[in-house]
């Protein structure tokens, strides 16, 4: 699990207002070869996590083509907000975001173990 979320009722939320984590991978954690995978590398970890706490957060795994685009971005309802207002955001449904942004990069660490060794 990426975090602990504590349900404390269903939430049906429609896609625009669920939170849209944007992970963006660099090529160079692949290895040399890195450039080549990184694409086939999203689409792969996209499909491991989509389902992933599905009923709050959609999910966007893509690769990071610039280094001033940042690792991981928020977004609610098409705009961007701040780490601390995504935890807020996640707060409001009476979960809680605490270690996220470590957890998910553990997370991707694992598929790219997973991916690498197909």
């Amino acid at each position: 699990m990426i975090w602990l979320f504590y349900m404390v009722s269903s939430v049906p939320l429609s896609e625009e207002k669920k939170l849209l984590v944007i992970y963006r991978v660099e090529a160079g954690c692949l290895g040399p070869e890195g450039g080549s995978l990184v694409v086939a590398f999203c689409d792969f970890a996209q499909q491991s996590i989509q389902s992933l706490d599905s009923d709050l957060i959609s999910w966007n795994i893509i690769p990071r083509n610039s280094k001033t685009d940042p690792e991981i971005e928020y977004n609610v309802v098409g705009k961007r907000i701040s780490y601390a207002q995504a935890t807020r955001y996640i707060e409001l449904f009476g979960r809680t975001f605490d270690g996220f942004e470590a957890h998910l990069s553990e997370r991707i660490a694992h598929y790219i173990e997973d991916f690498m060794n197909r």
